[in-house]
């Protein structure tokens, strides 16, 4: 019998350390930003849709902000994809609160079924991989709340850990523990020991499992819920209740229920993933001349090396020069070494008041 899984795709990030390219107005999910044919979102709803012998998926729930609904459907459109719902939040209020959503309103469209609740803005590389992968878990993730780890590749500072505990079958774990993002050190012990996992905050479960589990977090699954129950709907489209979906407790998914409950599992995979989270990682993730440059758009790299230089819009030449960004817009160009990439953000902050 097959499993029927709901993609609910999470589209809220703001990709801040991605700008001048990623915006408040088109975020970093809604552009190609590595080896992809489209942009973050519309590959990932590539990627969770159709049937095997072991798998359907159904149309997927979108939960994103509301100024973003017409970029939403018009990538849904590009992939010929039709939403079962489009959630649009008035404020963000991070992955716990959309969680709980996302589970209640697959409740409405088919109780029986899994979720699938992932971002909208990760690379898979090998999406057979990823779904050979939910096909293992998803026997799990009636009763367990299963997590996806990635098996790491590198002592990454950047990510939360996962330490498996006890097998519960074939390449599904128990959790031991969750570890805060860890200095260089304890990266490099992490994968000596073995055993852990990057957490990708993609999870599969039964929504009827999920809302019981916020029993520790009972205020934020409330609180959302009642937003939720007091939504506006046109169509395909929920709006929540903006005065009370403001009232709930921003926190992620993992602290608010991950960490607290006891039906946690994790499914190892290595399955080429990526979160690109700043432009040193789109660097590393995208294809590279002989140089080590990777560069997208009307650019020139002379006598450079290790560089990622793009130019949307404008032409970009860089000569002499070694692990740069140099990315450019019509409105805005930055120049940051690449192992400062983080510093981004701040750039962006410091431009908005110029």
């Amino acid at each position: 019998m097959t499993t029927r899984i709901i993609p609910a795709i999470m589209s809220g990030g703001a990709g801040t350390r991605l700008w001048p390219v990623s915006t408040e107005a088109q975020p970093k999910q809604f552009h190609a930003l590595s080896r992809q044919d489209g942009s973050l979102f519309t590959e990932t709803a590539r990627r969770v849709r159709g049937k095997s012998a072991a798998l359907t998926f159904l149309p997927p729930i979108v939960l994103c902000n509301v100024r973003h609904t017409a970029l939403v459907r018009e990538h849904l459109n590009e992939v010929g994809v039709l939403p079962a719902a489009i959630v649009l939040e008035p404020a963000p209020r991070n992955t716990a609160a959309v969680g709980a959503i996302a589970a209640a309103v697959a409740t409405e469209i088919d109780p029986d079924a899994l979720v699938l609740l992932l971002p909208a803005d990760h690379v898979i590389a090998d999406p057979s991989g990823f779904r050979a992968l939910i096909e293992r878990a998803a026997p799990f993730a009636h009763d367990r709340i299963v997590t996806f780890g990635i098996t790491p590749d590198r002592p990454a500072t950047g990510y939360g850990y996962i330490k498996r505990g006890e097998e519960l079958g074939e390449g599904v774990f128990a959790i031991e523990s969750f570890r805060e993002k860890p200095n260089a050190e304890t990266a490099s012990g992490y994968l000596a020991a073995g055993g852990y996992s990057w957490n990708a905050g993609i999870f599969l479960f039964h929504p009827a499992t999920l809302l019981a589990e916020f029993a520790a977090s009972a205020d934020i699954r409330d609180k959302a819920l009642a937003a939720l129950k007091a939504a506006r709907r046109d169509g395909d489209e929920i709006h929540l209740d903006a005065k009370l979906f403001e009232q709930v407790p921003s926190a992620p998914l993992d602290i608010a229920v991950m960490e607290k409950t006891a039906r946690a599992a994790v499914a190892p995979c290595d399955i080429g993933w990526a979160d690109v989270g700043a432009w040193d990682e789109i660097w590393r993730i995208s294809p590279h001349d002989k140089d080590g440059n990777a560069l997208q758009g009307a650019v020139v790299a002379l006598d450079g090396s290790g560089n990622l230089v793009r130019g949307d819009g404008v032409k970009v030449c860089i000569a002499g020069v070694s692990d740069l960004v140099v990315v450019a817009t019509r409105d805005a160009v930055i120049i940051v070494p690449r192992e400062r990439a983080q510093d981004v953000k701040l750039l962006r902050e410091l431009a908005e008041k110029l």
